[in-house]
């Protein structure tokens, strides 16, 4: 037999020791798994992971004792820590694999550490070790010991186990609340009592706040919540005795107990909301607390605006709280310090002499005004304003600028009704003696243009532009004119070129102006405007681009100093924005110079955090926008940092959502937290930004090159397939899902075309049976509408191009996740007409609910694009999958479901008929009746899809559709002869229903009264809005003139003339209302009837047209 090694025999002669009778080995491996050095550390894991496998119960009862006799602290707290570890239940849970005397041994231990431990910190690590335990074994019973121990430590008279058994409770609530439920009449008296009973200790009190709440949130039925009511005033007095004794920190803790609170089951809050408000507003009012504590008290009040799911409309039932809380944010908006740095405009430094309650005011009024609304949020500024500015003190003024500029998002709707009176009221303050008032007005201009655009800009241009001219002259105040241009720019990007036009001679002079100032501020505001003002006029811009381009050239290649770094990446992004509005054949030469100069950048060593990177990387994607097939040459310069860009990592920190220790420097900027289920995640966003920036650009490239993006297609899509679910970050997502289609569209050209490297077919097979599973995966995932309903459209596409490559499997995934799609949009949709019924629900919610659906309707919208592709392409054999989904598409027939419901169901029945044929027969009689009830729906494009349907079954339905017939034709008749048939938004139908009466003559010509049917068909012609249908009927009407069709040229020929007016006006459209084939098919028919008419009948024939068409039409026939 073979020796164990010596290394083993080594590793086993520690494991004895270790578990042996001494404490000594197993203390010191307990220690050395706090070490902080690597190597001591990973020895330590390394046996401690031995002896887990090997002897679970000696390694437990091991922690146990060393819980409770170790005298070291940090000792007895590792031990905590270890054994909740291995009674979490994941993959390494141990309790199952202990003895039962080794588990009666460590629950009994639990509860006697409970009882001696005096150091505080280690109390609560105990109190999780023991939740974690019970959440696993007590809801079937396997620790019956444990509730009446935690009643008894309750009721009894020592603050350290009742806040130890509040802490259980609190937690137990959270894991495992259904197995407390029934002992809710005992929690009830036993939380009354702790939080009314007056010598209670402020951490004990802290603690049953803690359990209260979580219990609270728990509970699943109104009426168990119902039984707490009475427990509120108590809670609040939580607070406010905490106050009342100068206990600020314990306070705090309360306060953010009830936001949580606030946030989860608002409606708890309802009968007594006067009060709990009330009391909210004034502890934000009370000077003499400290900030912190008043802003916490603000975060309630908002929270509880915000909890819209759960209690819509509940706040705007409270105006006097309303006002009373705006009131209390603009006072908050006046400390704001006059602060040299701000005049001096040496540093970027926007917010200088801010303070925390000014940012803070700032940022709340923003979400007031977005949970809110107008109707509520308008009427309450209106009151205010006036007199804010009136007061003298210019941060009075300044405060209400900035408080218009945060509301205006919330209330754009309402403010766009007085629209007059908020851009008077601003433009009135660009001549305030103080510049601080005036840069506080053209930041509410900027704002407003991008709240309130366009009917700003179509309806104020006159004075706003002209104010932010004047304010660029401010050279007094660089900071001023700085933030002018920057306004031109929120201006200008919801401007139409007509508008900007006209001004444009007098705000690029001053922009030119403003390039050549001392401060770099300005220089840099100046360059953004001039971007955006390029952008947004396009090709006028011309006229300006020998003057502007070599100002900007100069500072591309001049700034080249780190404090200059921002300067030259704006002068990148204008250079590049101005080159696309000009055109190619314009900016060609200098495109050349500029691209020298970033290939020379591109190879120099930048420093991580130079912005300079991510505006190279969009400065390049534009230029190849701009030069198309001419860029390609650079594509080996631009590729490689690229792709190093789209695979940056993000900069994670994950630490436990209750850990105390907040995420280090949580006040940094570019660090922003997420809270997942129980951990909190930190994140850099500068990292985020520019990978962001970066898979957007991939996407540019591949759209924009086309087959020439086939070398980089095996880099790229291994890349940013697996970005489809990087949850860090919307942008990101959206790229990835975005360049999908666009991969498989480059790959598909370059082999059509022969550019594909000696590749064929198979490579298109191989990357599609990688890019579309992973898109169904990932939108089965997805959180977000909008996101699902762009991976639709990306899916839709990627069939559109790889379609017939899809096996079975891929479509049955993809036919699985559709029915997937169609439920959880439902439920949504259920949702939010559960919360209609909210007792405080009003108009406001209303609208909120509208606008939610709106996006529900894009996914349903995809569903039936995707649902049409796949039925185009497979036919027939998609049939089996189509009849699985029906019982999810027949509801959305319903008379109770939107218009854009029905419509996309008809489309999909329209598709069937259409693609599949003989095969679809068998689903008229389920169908056809829907179909035909919605050809008179009020809403015009169900109709057009609808009289659609008829014209596809009565080309493709034969006996099915006869008995039909006479039902079709009354139907269409209804659409036809409608008195505004003609208007704008009832063409498409008019057009359609045409199109079907003309099938229902050539099919079902037996079936009808041919000599009234057809006459009246023809009276209808020609058609000229659905540019498709328009193709179809005139080209049937061609075939018809062409066998003479007796019903078509009527007794005596008398309907020749109206032909001929129907050929007229058809040859002589601007818009292609035919083929070019059925175009010369027709002139070949009109020769034929000039030589064959009699002379009389071809004269009157003739003089029936416009003059104007006669005269086309001459020159037509005679070319």
């Amino acid at each position: 037999m073979a020796q164990p090694s010596e290394s083993t025999q080594l590793q086993q002669a520690q494991l004895a020791a270790i578990l042996g009778p001494d404490t000594a080995p197993f203390e010191t491996l307990i220690s050395h798994l706090m070490s902080s050095s690597n190597e001591q550390r990973s020895q330590a894991e390394l046996l401690f992971n031995l002896c887990k496998q090997t002897d679970p119960d000696s390694l437990s009862l091991k922690l146990a004792h060393l819980l409770q006799f170790s005298p070291h602290p940090e000792g007895r707290a590792m031990s905590a820590i270890l054994l909740r570890k291995q009674l979490t239940r994941d993959d390494s849970y141990l309790w199952p694999r202990l003895n039962p005397n080794t588990q009666s041994s460590l629950k009994s231990i639990l509860l006697v550490c409970i009882q001696r431990e005096e150091t505080k910190s280690i109390a609560k690590k105990l109190c999780d070790t023991v939740s974690e335990l019970a959440s696993g074994i007590l809801p079937d019973n396997g620790w019956p010991e444990l509730l009446p121990f935690m009643f008894q430590c309750v009721s009894s008279d020592s603050p350290k186990l009742q806040e130890s058994s509040f802490l259980i409770f609190a937690q137990l609530s959270q894991y495992i609340g259904d197995s407390l439920v029934p002992h809710i009449k005992e929690l009830h008296s036993v939380f009354l009592h702790c939080l009314n009973s007056p010598t209670s200790n402020p951490d004990v009190r802290i603690a049953a706040l803690n359990a209260v709440i979580n219990f609270i949130q728990c509970l699943s039925s109104s009426a168990d919540r119902d039984r707490f009511q009475d427990l509120l005033p108590a809670m609040m007095r939580t607070l406010t005795e905490a106050l009342n004794n100068g206990n600020e920190a314990t306070a705090q803790e309360a306060l953010e107990l009830l936001i949580e609170l606030a946030g989860t089951e608002p409606r708890f809050l309802r009968r007594q909301i006067v009060d709990v408000v009330g009391s909210m507003l004034q502890i934000a009012e009370a000077e003499s607390l400290e900030e912190g504590t008043r802003h916490l008290a603000i975060e309630f009040v908002i929270t509880l605006a915000e909890a819209r799911e759960r209690a819509p409309g509940m706040m705007r039932k409270l105006p006097q709280f309303i006002s009373r809380l705006f009131a209390i944010l603009m006072r908050m908006l006046l400390d704001v310090e006059d602060d040299p740095a701000w005049h001096s405009a040496e540093t970027e430094d926007e917010d200088a002499g801010e303070t925390s309650n000014y940012s803070v005011g700032q940022e709340c009024l923003d979400r007031l005004s977005i949970s809110l609304g107008g109707n509520t949020i308008v009427p309450v500024a209106s009151e205010l304003f006036p007199a804010y500015l009136a007061a003298p003190e210019w941060q009075k003024h300044h405060a209400a600028l900035i408080a218009l500029a945060q509301i205006a998002e919330g209330c754009s709707k309402v403010m766009l009704k007085t629209l007059d009176h908020v851009v008077a009221m601003v433009l009135n303050s660009f001549c305030d003696p103080h510049p601080r008032v005036r840069w506080a007005a053209i930041n509410a201009i900027g704002q407003l243009s991008t709240d309130l655009g366009p009917d700003l800009q179509v309806n104020y241009h006159k004075q706003v532009l002209p104010a932010l001219a004047g304010a660029m002259d401010d050279f007094q105040n660089p900071r001023v004119q700085a933030h002018a241009a920057s306004a031109v720019l929120n201006f200008s990007e919801n401007c139409t070129p007509e508008i900007l036009t006209q001004y444009l001679d007098g705000i690029v002079g001053k922009l030119l102006v403003l390039l050549q100032n001392g401060k770099q501020m300005v220089q840099e505001g100046a360059l953004t405007a001039l971007a955006s003002v390029a952008d947004s006029s396009q090709e006028h811009f011309k006229k300006y681009y020998d003057t502007v381009m070599p100002y900007l050239k100069t500072i591309l290649v001049n700034a080249t100093d780190k404090s200059n770094r921002m300067l030259r990446a704006k002068s990148m992004e204008c250079i590049s924005l101005v080159g696309m509005a000009v055109g190619k054949d314009k900016f060609r030469d200098d495109a050349k110079q500029v691209m020298e100069v970033l290939m020379s950048l591109q190879g120099s060593q930048l420093e991580t955090d130079d912005p300079t990177t991510s505006y190279m990387l969009q400065a390049w994607a534009r230029l190849c926008k701009c030069l198309g097939q001419d860029f390609l040459p650079y594509m080996s310069v631009v590729m490689p940092p690229l792709l190093q860009s789209a695979q940056l990592k993000p900069d994670v920190t994950i630490t436990s959502a209750d850990s105390d220790n907040e995420i280090e420097d949580s006040d940094d900027e570019s660090m922003e937290t997420i809270t997942l289920g129980d951990k909190r995640i930190g994140i850099k966003t500068s990292v985020l930004e520019e990978k962001a920036t970066a898979c957007n650009m991939l996407c540019c490239y591949a759209d924009e090159l086309k087959e020439g993006f086939f070398p980089w297609i095996d880099q790229v899509a291994p890349t940013l397939v697996p970005l489809l679910k990087f949850y860090f970050h919307e942008e990101v997502r959206k790229a990835a899902v975005s360049a999908m289609p666009e991969l498989l569209r480059s790959a598909k050209l370059a082999i059509e075309k022969g550019l594909a490297q000696g590749r064929n077919e198979t490579y298109v097979k191989q990357l599609s049976d990688y890019i579309v599973p992973a898109l169904v995966e990932a939108l089965h995932k997805e959180p977000d509408t909008e996101i699902c309903a762009s991976m639709l459209d990306a899916l839709n596409e990627c069939i559109q191009i790889s379609g017939p490559l899809l096996d079975e499997n891929q479509v049955r995934s993809i036919v699985d996740e559709i029915k997937q799609v169609i439920t959880a949009s439902s439920s949504r949709k259920r949702e939010r007409a559960d919360r209609a019924k909210a007792e405080d629900f009003d108009a406001e919610e209303v609208e909120m609910i509208k606008e939610e659906n709106e996006q529900e309707e894009e996914v349903f919208d995809q569903v039936g694009e995707i649902l049409g592709t796949l039925i185009k392409t497979f036919k027939a054999s998609f049939l089996p999958f189509f009849d699985e989904l029906s019982s999810y598409l027949t509801p959305m027939w319903g008379k109770d479901k939107t218009p854009e419901e029905r419509r996309i169901a008809i489309c999909i029945f329209d598709d069937v008929a259409e693609q599949c044929r003989e095969a679809a027969l068998k689903y008229y009689d389920t169908f056809l009746p829907f179909v035909l009830e919605a050809c008179n729906d009020e809403n015009p494009d169900v109709r057009q899809a609808a009289v659609y349907g008829l014209g596809v079954c009565a080309e493709f339905g034969g006996s099915v559709f006869r008995p039909l017939v006479g039902e079709a034709l009354s139907r269409l008749n209804v659409v036809i002869q409608h008195p505004n048939a003609l208007k704008d938004e009832n063409l498409m139908a008019y057009d359609n229903a045409v199109s079907a009466l003309g099938k229902i003559c050539v099919f079902h010509r037996d079936g009808i009264d041919a000599a009234q049917v057809v006459p009246a068909w023809l009276n209808c012609l020609p058609i000229k809005g659905d540019l498709i249908e328009a193709k179809v009927v005139h080209d049937q009407l061609c075939s018809m003139v062409e066998r003479s069709d007796r019903e078509l040229l009527g007794p005596n020929n008398q309907y020749l003339p109206k032909i001929v007016a129907v050929f007229a006006e058809v040859l002589c459209a601007r818009k292609d209302l035919a083929t070019e084939q059925t175009a010369s098919r027709m002139i070949n028919l009109l020769r034929q009837l000039q030589q064959t008419l009699p002379p009389a009948t071809l004269a009157s024939t003739w003089s029936s047209l416009q003059p104007q068409q006669q005269l086309a039409l001459q020159s037509i026939l005679s070319s």
